[in-house]
C-alpha cells in the first residue's frame, strides 16, 4: 500500500500533471466569461436582428401548449437558440485556446532559438596543423635572426 500511495505521490506531483489542473480550473474559469459574453451580449444582438424568436424555440405543430405554464412550453420545444448559444461559446473558447497555444508555443521557439544560436566550439586541430604551426613559428624565429 505504501508503494501505491508513493507512486501516486509522484504522479500528482510531476510537472505535467499539476499544470493540466491549473489548466482546467482557467480554463473553467474562462468559460464563464465567454457563457457571460454570449448570454448578455451575442443572444441579444441575435434576437434584435431575427426578433425574439429567432433566439428562441421552435413549437413542435403536434404538440398542444394552450394553458402550459412558460417552462412547460421551453421542455416541449425545439430550443434551437440554446443550441446557437452553445455553438458560438465553443467557436469562442476554441479560437482563444488556439490563440493561446500558438503563443506559448511561439514563446517556446524563442528559447530554442535562443539555445541553439550559441555559437559551436570550433573543432580541435589535427596533428598535422599543430606540426604545420609549430614549422611556422620555427621559420619566423629563423628569419628574424
Amino acid at each position: 500500500m505504501k508503494k501505491f500511495l508513493k507512486e501516486f505521490k509522484e504522479f500528482a506531483l510531476k510537472g505535467n500533471v499539476m499544470s493540466m489542473a491549473v489548466g482546467v480550473i482557467i480554463g473553467g474559469a474562462f468559460q464563464t466569461i465567454v457563457t457571460a459574453l454570449t448570454t448578455d451580449f451575442i443572444n441579444p444582438l441575435i434576437a434584435s436582428v431575427g426578433g425574439s424568436e429567432i433566439a428562441g424555440m421552435i413549437r413542435l405543430p403536434w404538440v398542444n401548449y394552450d394553458g402550459l405554464e412558460p417552462e412547460e412550453i421551453t421542455a416541449l420545444a425545439l430550443n434551437y437558440g440554446h443550441f446557437i448559444t452553445t455553438v458560438i461559446n465553443f467557436l469562442i473558447l476554441a479560437f482563444i485556446l488556439f490563440l493561446m497555444i500558438k503563443g506559448m508555443n511561439k514563446l517556446m521557439s524563442i528559447g530554442k532559438k535562443k539555445e541553439e544560436e550559441k555559437p559551436a566550439e570550433p573543432p580541435a586541430p589535427t596533428k598535422e596543423e599543430v606540426l604545420l604551426t609549430e614549422i611556422r613559428d620555427l621559420l619566423k624565429e629563423n628569419n628574424k635572426k
